[in-house]
C-alpha cells in the first residue's frame, strides 16, 4: 500500500511541472505577441495545423521581428582599403603583390568575347609572301598589330586569273622552271616543275566563254560540248586515225577508235582476249594502266566490261588529250615516262598496254620497261601494239630484237604475237631472276629498296624485287576483291591498335554507312556524279561505297605523303589512286572533277601548308557546278567556310549522324561560277 501511494505521489508530482511548463508557454507567447505587433516581421511557412495535426496547404506566420532594423555592419570588420605605393602601403613595400591584370583575350573563330559575330577573324597563320603575291584583283584586309599582338588577315574575295590560264596546270606549265633544266633530252620538260613557296594559284581559274554542264555519262562516253574543249588540234591531227571529230558547231564525237585500232576499242579488246584467254577482262583483269592514251578510248570502252583503267599521257603536242578523256567522264592522269618513277605502287596493274605510245622501251638500258616492271602486278600482263611488232624494216626488226633481248632478261613470258599486238606475261615469283647467270643485266634492285616510294624518286635501272611471301600476286577475282582484306594490308606502315583485316573492315562498313545516308538523305543519285576525287583515301572504303550503292561514278583516290601510304590495298582492292602532297597543285587540268571528297584532311595538312592553298587548287580542278564535301574537326571548320565563300563557293555546314555536339562536322560546298 505504501508502494502504491509512492508512485501516486510521484505522478502527482508530474502532472504539476508539466502544467506549470505549458502555463509559462503561452505567457511567453502572448507577452512577445504583444510587445511585437506593428514591427518589422519574417513570413514563416507551416504544415501545422492549429489543431496540432498535419495540414496538406501551409500555413502562414509573422517573424516577431517584422520592421526591427539592425546595425549588421558594426559586425563586420572592414579591412583598410589599400594604400598607394607613394604612400608606403604594403603593395609598395613588397610584403604583397598586386594582382596580375586578366589576360588579354585572343579571338580564334567567328564570336568575340561577347558571344557576338565578329567582322575579323582567321584564315590561319599570315603568310607575308603569299600576301604580297596577291596582285590578281584579289580583295584583301590585313592588320598587324604591336608587339605580341598575333597578325591576322582576311580574305574578302578572290580574283579571276587572266584568260590564258583557262587549261593551267601549275607544276606542268612552269615555263620558268622548264626553261632553267639543264637536260630535256629524255622528257624531263613533262615531268613536274612546281612553283616555289608563295609563287604559286593565288586566283581563280576562268572557264572558257560558252562553257556548259558537262553531258551525263554514258553519253559523254560518245560526245561533249565543244565550248568546254575548245580545242582543234587533235581533230585536224588525229581526225583520220578515228580518235575524234566535229559534230556541227557545238561538239566533238568521239568514234572509239585509236592509232592502232582504227576500226573500234570494242573489237580491238575482243581480239586480246581471243589471243589470250587467261586475259578475263571484269574477273581477273581488273584495273589496267594505258600508256600513251590518246583521247581514252581503249579505257572508256573497258568500263563496260567492269575493268578500271588509269589513261596516262604527257602534256605534249596533243596537250588536251588528256583534258578530253575527263571530259568524257574517263580516268585519266598528265603523266610521262621521263626520269622519275610515276605515282602508283608496285604490283598495282593487272595489264598495261601501249599503243603506239611512242615511248622507246629499250633506251639507257631498258630503264623505261623497268618501271612497266615495277608498277605490273606478279603474273600480270603488258601488252604493245606498235609497228615493231609486225613491220618488216630492217630499222624496226632491229627494235624487235632489242625488245626480245630486254624482256627475256626480265623474265618476261611472250605469251603471243599476233598481226599488231604482241603479249608478254610477268613471273609470279623471284625464281627466274635468281637463276639468271651471275652479271647478267639489268640487275635486281637492292633488298632495302622500297618499290612503293613514288614521291619524287628518280627511275632505277634495276628489276624490283617480288615479295618473298607471295603479297600482291594472289589477288581475289573481280568483284570478289573489293572486300576481301589484301595480303598487303599487313606490310602498310601503320599504328593500329586492332587487328588490321577489322580495321579494314571497320572502315568499309563505316564509308558504306555514310554514302548510303548521302544518298538516302542528299539524293546522290540526282546529282549525276561521274569523276569522283577522294583527297584522303586511306584504304579506299568511301570509293568501295560508291560502288556498292552503284553510283555511276568512278573514284581516283589520293594517298597524301604526310600519312602511310595504303596505295597498295587501293590497288588489290581493283581501285585505282595516286600518290600526292596537297602542299603542291594537281596533275590534272581544270575543271577535270564534278566532286571533291576530303576526310580528316585539313587538319592534318594545316601544319604543313596554308589551307587556302589547298582550297584554291580544289577550286582548280573543279567543275564549275560541281560538289566538295569535307569532314573534319570543328576547329578548322570557320576557316575554311570563309574560304570557301571567299572564292564564290556556296557553304553549309552540318552535322555528322553523331549528332550535334560530336567534335566533326561536314561543310558541303557548292561551286557557282563558270
Amino acid at each position: 500500500m505504501k508502494l502504491l501511494g509512492h508512485v501516486d505521489s510521484l505522478k502527482s508530482q508530474t502532472s504539476i511541472k508539466f502544467a506549470a511548463f505549458i502555463f509559462i508557454s503561452v505567457a511567453s507567447f502572448y507577452l512577445g505577441k504583444h510587445w511585437s505587433d506593428g514591427s518589422r516581421q519574417l513570413i514563416f511557412f507551416s504544415r501545422q495545423s492549429p489543431s496540432g495535426t498535419t495540414s496538406s496547404s501551409p500555413s502562414i506566420a509573422l517573424s516577431p521581428n517584422l520592421n526591427k532594423e539592425f546595425n549588421v555592419s558594426a559586425l563586420i570588420d572592414t579591412p583598410e582599403p589599400p594604400r598607394s605605393a607613394k604612400s608606403g602601403g604594403k603593395w609598395a613595400s613588397g610584403s604583397l603583390k598586386a594582382p596580375p591584370p586578366p589576360p588579354e583575350f585572343k579571338i580564334y573563330g567567328i564570336v568575340d568575347e561577347n558571344g557576338t559575330m565578329s567582322d575579323k577573324f582567321e584564315i590561319g597563320e599570315f603568310d607575308t609572301d603569299l600576301v604580297e603575291n596577291w596582285d590578281n584583283g584579289a580583295e584583301i584586309e590585313a592588320e598587324t598589330g604591336k608587339e605580341d599582338v598575333r597578325s591576322t588577315f582576311r580574305v574578302k574575295k578572290f580574283g579571276f586569273c587572266g584568260e590564258n590560264m583557262r587549261e593551267y596546270i601549275p607544276c606542268l606549265d612552269n615555263v620558268e622552271a622548264i626553261r632553267r633544266l639543264k637536260s630535256t633530252e629524255r622528257g624531263e620538260r613533262f615531268e613536274r616543275h612546281c612553283p616555289e613557296k608563295g609563287k604559286g594559284l593565288n586566283c581563280l581559274v576562268p572557264a572558257p566563254k560558252g562553257y556548259r554542264p558537262p553531258i551525263p555519262w554514258p553519253r559523254s562516253r560518245d560526245e561533249v560540248w565543244f565550248n568546254n574543249v575548245p580545242h582543234t588540234r587533235l581533230v585536224e591531227d588525229k581526225g583520220g586515225q578515228n580518235w575524234i571529230s566535229r559534230k556541227g558547231k557545238d561538239k566533238f564525237k568521239f568514234p572509239g577508235g585509236g592509232t592502232q585500232f582504227i576500226h573500234g576499242a570494242d573489237q580491238y579488246l575482243n581480239q586480246i582476249s581471243k589471243m589470250v584467254p587467261d586475259i578475263t577482262f571484269g574477273h581477273h583483269i581488273r584495273v589496267v594502266l594505258d600508256v600513251g592514251c590518246g583521247v581514252a578510248s581503249f579505257g572508256a570502252y573497258l568500263m563496260s566490261r567492269n575493268v578500271i583503267t588509269m589513261s596516262v599521257a604527257p602534256k605534249d603536242v596533243h596537250e588536251n588529250q588528256i583534258q578530253f578523256a575527263l571530259e568524257r567522264g574517263v580516268p585519266a592522269m598528265a603523266a610521262a615516262f621521263a626520269t622519275r618513277r610515276l605515282l602508283y605502287p608496285s604490283q598495282a596493274f593487272d595489264l598495261i598496254h601501249c599503243s603506239r605510245c611512242r615511248i622507246n622501251w629499250t633506251r639507257d638500258d631498258g630503264i623505261l620497261l623497268l618501271e612497266v616492271n615495277r608498277m605490273l602486278r606478279a603474273g600480270g600482263y603488258f601488252a604493245w601494239a606498235a609497228q615493231p611488232v609486225y613491220k618488216h624494216e630492217e630499222a624496226l626488226e632491229e627494235q624487235w630484237e632489242e625488245m626480245l633481248n630486254l624482256t627475256t632478261s626480265l623474265c618476261w613470258n611472250l605469251v603471243k604475237k599476233e598481226g599488231y599486238i604482241a603479249i608478254w606475261q610477268k613471273p609470279l615469283d623471284n625464281s627466274c631472276y635468281l637463276s639468271r647467270e651471275a652479271g647478267t643485266s639489268p640487275p635486281l634492285c637492292d633488298p632495302d629498296d622500297d618499290p612503293d616510294n613514288v614521291w619524287y624518286v628518280d627511275l632505277k635501272a634495276c628489276i624490283s624485287r617480288l615479295p618473298e611471301n607471295g603479297y600482291g600476286a594472289n589477288v581475289a577475282p573481280w568483284p570478289a576483291r573489293l572486300q576481301i582484306p589484301p595480303d598487303r594490308l599487313q606490310s602498310i606502315q601503320i599504328d593500329s591498335y586492332i587487328a588490321r583485316k577489322e580495321l579494314f573492315t571497320a572502315e568499309s562498313k563505316y564509308w558504306n554507312e555514310i554514302v548510303d545516308s548521302y544518298v538516302r538523305a542528299l539524293h546522290w543519285k540526282k546529282f549525276q556524279l561521274r569523276n569522283v576525287l577522294d583527297m584522303r583515301a586511306s584504304f579506299g572504303g568511301f570509293a568501295a561505297a560508291i560502288i556498292e550503292n552503284q553510283l555511276d561514278a568512278w573514284v581516283l583516290n589520293v594517298v597524301p605523303i604526310s600519312g602511310p601510304n595504303t596505295l597498295p590495298v587501293i590497288y588489290d582492292r581493283g581501285l585505282i589512286g595516286v600518290m600526292h602532297d596537297w602542299c603542291e597543285p594537281f596533275d590534272t587540268y581544270p575543271r577535270t572533277y564534278d566532286f571533291l571528297h576530303a576526310a580528316g584532311l585539313f587538319s592534318i595538312e594545316r601544319k604543313r601548308c596554308n589551307m587556302s592553298t589547298i582550297m584554291l587548287e580544289m577550286d582548280r580542278i573543279l567543275r564549275p557546278g560541281g560538289r566538295v564535301y569535307i569532314r573534319d574537326s570543328l576547329d578548322v571548320m570557320d576557316e575554311l567556310e570563309d574560304i570557301a565563300k571567299a572564292m564564290g563557293w556556296r557553304p553549309t555546314l552540318r552535322d555528322t549522324s553523331e549528332g550535334p555536339h560530336a567534335s566533326y562536322r561536314i561543310l558541303t560546298c557548292d561551286k557557282r561560277h563558270g
